[in-house]
């Protein structure tokens, strides 16, 4: 189980959906079923939903993130959103570097570094994604994989620059496929995140990041997931949609051991 210095952080990431209505009920259907103390939540919505569900987390237990973010501060970047901006709509958080945004729209380990330096300039805690694919695994790559997008994107970091950095492990051949990493799966890439960190920045600082696993995240594997002691938390797709399911993740119970 999360280590006591590393506080559970269940996180959902609403990706393209939902329209203001649709955002507004399920953040209000989210507070009438949280947990008691213990474990920290943050909801990622589209940008367009950012400034209104903001109105309705004020003074709850509930964090507000967003999606992603331009590594300028303002400019003429069409389309995009900075830290600043983020952090006047709202957010204390952002993710970063999501494996759909390295399929889809062409982020690198490079631009990922860029992110990352913006969002802790703009005071946003960067929650740091990566993963492997379905062929990297196959053909034995993970580790390499997740080495070298660990050294990429955290590229001339320092280990009090990063005090905040969050780390999302996400198997990209597990994201809304229905399937999922094993325990056993999930623990030994968290394991090496850990020590891949602690050989970068020192054994202090990767014992005190916590790692999410992300990847097809339910109500049915949570439980067991979080039961390793490198599973810090979860970032949730799909099932962070509906409140009954994001409220029963969040609620995880960590089995008994024989």
């Amino acid at each position: 189980m999360t280590q006591p210095n590393r506080k559970p952080l269940l996180a959902g990431n609403w990706k393209m959906h939902l329209d203001l209505k649709g955002s507004v009920e399920l953040v209000r259907a989210l507070l009438k079923d949280l947990p008691a103390d213990g474990r920290e939540v943050l909801v990622a919505p589209p940008f367009t939903a950012l400034s209104v569900v903001a109105e309705v987390l004020k003074g709850t237990p509930i964090r507000l993130g967003a999606q992603n973010l331009h590594w300028e501060e303002k400019g003429a970047f069409t389309g995009e959103v900075s830290g600043g901006q983020l952090k006047d709509a709202g957010c204390s958080a952002v993710i970063i570097g999501h494996s759909e945004r390295r399929q889809f729209f062409g982020e690198t380990d490079a631009t990922v570094a860029k992110r990352v330096r913006a969002a802790l300039k703009a005071g946003l805690v960067p929650i740091l994604c990566i993963g492997e694919t379905l062929d990297e695994r196959e053909s034995q790559r993970t580790w390499r994989v997740l080495e070298t997008q660990l050294q990429g994107g955290l590229e001339g970091f320092t280990a009090p620059e990063l005090a905040t950095l969050v780390v999302a492990y996400e198997p990209v051949w597990a994201i809304g496929t229905g399937k999922t990493a094993t325990q056993g799966q999930a623990q030994d890439a968290h394991l090496f995140i850990r020590k891949t960190l602690a050989k970068m920045l020192g054994e202090g600082f990767a014992a005190g990041v916590r790692i999410l696993y992300g990847g097809s995240v339910k109500p049915d594997n949570v439980d067991g997931l979080m039961s390793e002691p490198d599973v810090d938390g979860a970032l949730v797709g799909g099932a962070s949609l509906k409140a009954a399911d994001f409220a029963r993740i969040i609620k995880f119970q960590i089995p008994a051991r024989r």
